[in-house]
């Protein structure tokens, strides 16, 4: 009877301490789990507030931008192929993964939501899933020109001049259903068949005008007739500097400005051009420091404000009276600003180089934004 009690009371002793074992480890594990859980949370926290500190890893340059009909953004690089922005996350896309060169210098979005990008040679679409090299060309109605609504506009194939199939200076028009050349009225000088390469983004017609910028003129087709702005038509020669394009904007007021690496900025009302540089007193020997003479790129704010950036001497606004200089002292790192965006949200983005990066003004200063 006894070592039957005796093994009764083993028995006891084992349970209990099996009972109080799991017990234990069950607090254990449960504490586990609650240190994960707030673990995790932490993690997605931090993650959540870094979603407004992404940079991108680009060091070129960034060059083009788009914010797309979805909600995501697009950034084009100087030769480091495009960056899509999307949930908060950054893919990056080159020659690889089907862009036809990894100079981006253009984007846009057409009528069924295909992104074009107009590279230094050729182009490239991307229809939500991914990137292609787009082919198909049309040559057989040069000077048939026409205006439709959704147009988008090309430049040559070449990364400048124009290639034998193409024949002669002009731009690609994208109609929608296929991608045709026009050959502008130009002619050449002899042994320089880059000058009148596209050098700008296209102009979308306000009032019926759809403009091109090429390295020296600016081109422009209402639907019927076309009108060429370049050294000729300004009186520039050798001795007073000739026109660089780098950027054309169409104001809210339908003036269109012109940015060149050299003259500065140049206004036209429709009826006359004047040296905005000039008139302002921003030429190097009017200032004797940070100039307006080396601009990139034009940008208008939901204000009216006309926005400039240049090579070497920051940012500048003009507020229809006076004009003010923003540089790396105001936050403003990138010394060449290529693009001036304004997002859907009306807020101007500065993509730059040297160093890379996009910035946005918070009222006061600059601050990196991409």
């Amino acid at each position: 009877m006894k070592g039957k009690s005796d093994r009764q009371n083993i028995f006891i002793i084992c349970c209990t301490f099996l009972i109080v074992l799991t017990i234990s480890c069950s607090n254990q594990i449960q504490t586990i789990k609650e240190d994960q859980i707030i673990q995790a949370k932490d993690n997605t926290q931090s993650i959540e507030s870094k979603i407004d500190d992404i940079r991108l890893k680009y060091t070129s340059g960034v060059r083009s931008i788009l914010e797309d009909s979805k909600g995501n953004i697009w950034f084009g690089s100087y030769n480091e192929g495009v960056c899509l922005l999307h949930n908060g996350e950054l893919q990056y896309f080159t020659t690889e993964n089907g862009l036809s060169n990894n100079q981006v210098r253009n984007i846009y979005e057409d009528k069924n939501g295909i992104i074009w990008f107009e590279c230094g040679r050729g182009l490239s679409t991307y229809d939500g899933k991914k990137i292609t090299i787009y082919k198909e060309r049309n040559y057989n109605s040069k000077n048939e020109w026409k205006l439709n609504d959704s147009d988008l506009w090309f430049k040559g194939d070449e990364t400048e001049g124009y290639n034998k199939l193409e024949g002669n200076p002009g731009v690609y028009q994208y109609d929608g259903q296929k991608l045709s050349y026009r050959t502008f009225p130009v002619t050449p000088k002899s042994g320089n068949n880059s000058t009148y390469s596209i050098s700008t983004a296209f102009v979308k017609p306000k009032n019926g005008t759809v403009w091109f910028g090429t390295y020296v003129a600016v081109i422009g087709y209402n639907g019927s007739d076309l009108k060429i702005i370049d050294n000729e038509y300004l009186g520039f020669t050798e001795k007073t500097g000739s026109l660089h394009i780098r950027s054309i904007m169409e104001d809210s007021k339908g003036n269109l400005w012109i940015a060149n690496n050299g003259k500065g900025v140049l206004v036209y009302d429709g009826k006359e051009t004047i040296n905005f540089t000039a008139q302002q007193k921003l030429k190097k020997e009017d200032t004797k420091g940070n100039s307006l003479e080396r601009v990139f790129s034009i940008g208008e704010d939901t204000a009216g404000n006309i926005w400039f950036g240049t090579v070497e001497f920051g940012v500048w606004r003009y507020d229809g009276n006076s004009v003010k200089n923003f540089t790396a002292a105001d936050g403003l790192e990138s010394k060449h600003i290529w693009i001036i965006y304004k997002s859907k949200q009306g807020e101007l983005w500065f993509g730059g180089a040297n160093p890379s990066g996009v910035y946005r003004f918070n009222g006061n200063s600059f601050e990196r934004k991409y």
